[in-house]
């Protein structure tokens, strides 16, 4: 542990497995009827709670100042709620390979937001990649669907809102990160603030008793909360 822990590269794989672990197991839960917003709830408040807790018992604490809270909630939305309700909501539709295709396209996305902002000076090599990345995307994004249909493209469209919105995100976390703040009390208190975020969408929308139909789904529910606690601890 200690080895991944210290490695680059180690803690590239065990994270990217944990997030892509999400997928079918995103796609089990709706296929057993699981609203999407409910299973990004589950790994946005399952995760974070563990995370708050794991703060919690090293003697740490979530600070809350105004900084903090717009930090929070302004990751919250961009990088856990809007992306995870976006990526269940068109899975049924595009696969859950197209999904995991959206996540990989976010440091394109990344890199093109800063290249434009000025975060970042332009070279040859980040240029190719921007245009091989997404000539990969659109060439995917052809020929997706579920059982030999191709996708509808309002689905394909919204799937590659995902990416867009990550790298929001990842800017974002760049320009206004807490000073003095750690990585584990940001990542506990954005999962809880995209948890309230989840919640609230559920309510206004009527479908907040959906959340009892994680019942369903008990073991799907709990290697989900298990495994986005972990992979938060090492992304």
């Amino acid at each position: 542990m200690k080895a991944i822990w210290n490695s680059a590269i180690g803690l590239l794989l065990v994270s990217g497995a944990l997030l892509g672990l999400a997928l079918p197991l995103g796609k089990l839960a709706g296929g057993s009827g699981v609203h999407p917003a409910v299973w990004a709830l589950v790994i946005s408040a399952g995760g974070g709670g563990v995370l708050f807790a794991a703060l919690l018992a090293r003697g740490d604490r979530l600070a809350i100042d105004a900084h903090r809270l717009r930090y929070y909630f302004t990751t919250a939305a961009v990088t856990y709620a809007i992306p995870n309700l976006l990526l269940f909501s068109v899975m049924p539709h595009v696969g859950a390979g197209y999904g995991g295709i959206m996540y990989t396209l976010s440091p394109v996305m990344t890199l093109s937001l800063s290249l434009l902002t000025g975060l970042a000076r332009p070279s040859g090599l980040g240029i190719a990649g921007i245009a091989v990345g997404f000539v990969g995307a659109v060439l995917v994004a052809a020929t997706r669907g579920e059982a030999g249909e191709p996708a509808a493209l309002v689905w394909v469209a919204l799937g590659m809102l995902i990416p867009l919105s990550l790298a929001l995100g990842n800017i974002y976390r760049s320009y206004d990160w807490p000073e003095g703040a750690g990585p584990l009390e940001l990542a506990a208190g954005s999962n809880l603030a995209a948890g309230l975020l989840l919640l609230a969408f559920l309510g206004v929308t009527g479908d907040i008793a959906a959340v009892a139909d994680l019942g369903r789904v008990p073991w799907l529910f709990l290697t989900q909360v298990a495994a986005s606690a972990a992979m938060f601890v090492f992304f």
